[in-house]
């Protein structure tokens, strides 16, 4: 499974970015889309339409594995662990928190040394960890008992609102700067568009490169009598 990256960017700089990305969007995303063309776990692109929209909407469209504001404080895991002195706040790109999670996680990815969650969490930043967590924990219901990616994404079901209880239970919640728009819909409405790009970039495994514009030239001669104005409205496509 391949991307055109450019077609795919150029697609959601516009819809998604204000028309503009900085470098570091750019490189998150990158190692996003590397980290799920080493191993896709599923040639459906519904579900790295919603892995995507999910990091969009948790990093804050930062697109970089990032540490939650406030670092846990005032929450209960919020507290150093006795046994390693670490704070298990939400890390990543779908903020992993507890310690529980970042063993789970540890154990699942096959982590060692100084990659290991537990003993080392600021690892849960590192993009191909963040990724790996990301998808595996998406994939097979890390975060929410029994919400997957296949319970909402199927040849039976196509549910982008309903998917966000894979993460969190907030859907219906609408935030105060959503202009009345819920979580739930919010994410819908990201997914729809890397949806679209992806859909726009997908290659098949050969980079195909976008066509080039041709120029036609047409010449029209309008006789009108006097005092009459003529309007010429030109449709491309």
């Amino acid at each position: 499974m391949s991307f055109n990256r450019e077609i795919l960017f150029d697609s959601v700089r516009s819809s998604l970015f204000g028309g503009g990305m900085g470098q570091s969007q750019v490189d998150g995303m990158n190692a996003v889309l590397n980290a799920w063309d080493d191993s896709p776990p599923s040639d459906d692109l519904r579900w790295l339409a919603y892995c995507l929209a999910t990091d969009y909407h948790e990093t804050s469209k930062e697109m970089q594995p990032i540490e939650e504001y406030g670092r846990g404080a005032g929450m209960s895991y919020g507290n150093p662990d006795p046994q390693t002195g670490e704070i298990y706040y939400g890390r990543g790109y779908v903020q992993l928190t507890w310690k529980d999670n970042y063993q789970k996680a540890t154990n699942k990815i096959g982590l060692e040394g100084g990659d290991d969650l537990v003993w080392h969490p600021e690892k849960a930043l590192d993009p191909y960890i963040a990724s790996e967590i990301m998808f595996r924990g998406m994939t097979e219901g890390w975060f929410r008992s029994g919400e997957t990616l296949s319970r909402y994404f199927s040849d039976t079901a196509d549910d982008p609102y309903g998917a966000r209880e894979i993460i969190n239970g907030d859907k219906h919640i609408v935030p105060s700067w959503s202009n009345g728009v819920s979580i739930g819909n919010l994410i819908k409405g990201y997914h729809r568009d890397f949806l679209l790009a992806l859909e726009e970039s997908y290659t098949e495994g050969e980079i195909i490169p976008a066509p080039e514009e041709t120029l036609v030239r047409v010449h029209v001669r309008i006789d009108a009598p006097p005092g009459v104005k003529v309007e010429v409205i030109v449709v491309n496509g």
